[in-house]
């Protein structure tokens, strides 16, 4: 019965199917939910335990290179696996980390990521309470792969769910998008120009936690806009929510030096992935209350009210530019930047 269910049907796996894009969308319903039974496909899942609700997620990071500006795979695997807690609502409170090392990875390297984990987590104020270790034979991995899980909290006051957006609402981000995606492109050397641009990865459960506070009861939806960016994750959402979104494009803050570099390359902002912002769905009595919230946290200055949610047969989303002009932002295939967390 379970092979009845399968759709996917592509005779090999390919890096789009690991992107966050459609492919990754095709390879996940088509693939492992019939086989994993899983309910919801959220940044964390939920486990009842007694009178405690508690987030659970698991992530791998793989980006090359390992260390760049604002960042490296060790800080970007605690502040990675405390996002997606904090998307679903709860208090990051430990983590387990695997590490995967190649033969031969310089100890000096590995030592700083190490210690790159350590400061993260830290400064993050949550635990790494275990984990493993294993080293293969040269060439067979690329230096050095970093798995997790984690565990948080949930906040009773939180409910999150797309079923719960409804037309009206409105879409806030936390704040500049493209960098961390831009960031590694330039320290690949993928591209023969300079700029003054870092990785924004952070733990975002500060700006979570003052956004529960002033608006729990009107906080509808979150996502940390990572692989795929900010176009996968409110396509995403309008087809689960049944809904269609417009966004102001004036509205959605880009740094120039990303904006360039993605006018030279033929790639939108809005497909380019991030490390370090949030996207909210509130309820439009609780959505300046919400920005507010997130404004007076250190880093949380540039947030904006981005777009809304309206009603739709076509479960779109919809740019409309300060001329007044619309058009669509789909989500792609696959990321242009593999490997990018």
């Amino acid at each position: 019965m379970l092979k009845e269910k399968v759709a996917f049907r592509e005779p090999t796996i390919q890096l789009a199917h690991g992107a966050g894009g459609k492919a990754s969308r095709r390879l996940i319903e088509g693939l492992l939910v019939p086989y994993l039974n899983v309910k919801e496909l959220n940044d964390a899942a939920y486990v009842q335990a007694d009178q405690t609700k508690i987030a659970f997620t698991a992530d791998s990071f793989v980006v090359n290179p390992l260390r760049f500006p604002g960042g490296s795979i060790g800080e970007l695997a605690i502040n990675g696996t405390v996002n997606d807690i904090a998307m679903g609502g709860a208090k990051p409170l430990a983590i387990v980390t695997t590490l995967i090392i190649e033969a031969g990875l310089e100890t000096e390297i590995l030592e700083a990521e190490i210690k790159a984990m350590h400061e993260a987590a830290e400064k993050a104020n949550v635990a790494i309470v275990g984990g493993d270790t294993k080293v293969v034979e040269h060439q067979k991995a690329d230096k050095l792969f970093i798995t997790t899980a984690g565990i948080g909290l949930v906040d009773p006051r939180v409910n999150l769910s797309a079923s719960r957006v409804k037309k009206g609402d409105k879409i806030i981000l936390s704040g500049p998008i493209g960098d961390h995606g831009i960031t590694i492109l330039f320290a690949r050397g993928d591209l023969d120009l300079e700029a003054d641009i870092k990785s924004d990865t952070r733990s975002v459960w500060p700006f979570v936690s003052k956004l529960i506070n002033a608006a729990a009861p009107g906080l509808k939806w979150m996502r940390d806009p990572t692989r795929g960016g900010m176009a996968t994750a409110l396509n995403e959402l309008a087809r689960d929510a049944q809904v269609a979104i417009m966004l102001e494009e004036e509205a959605i803050k880009v740094h120039p030096e990303v904006r360039g570099a993605c006018e030279i390359l033929g790639l939108d902002p809005m497909h380019i992935a991030n490390e370090g912002q949030f996207i909210a769905v509130v309820s439009e009595e609780y959505a300046q209350d919400a920005l507010k919230a997130i404004q007076q946290v250190p880093g949380g200055e540039q947030a904006a009210i981005i777009g809304e949610v309206f009603e739709s047969d076509r479960h779109i989303v919809l740019s409309r530019s300060s001329y007044g002009g619309t058009r669509a932002i789909d989500m792609l295939v696959g990321d242009p930047l593999p490997r990018i967390c």
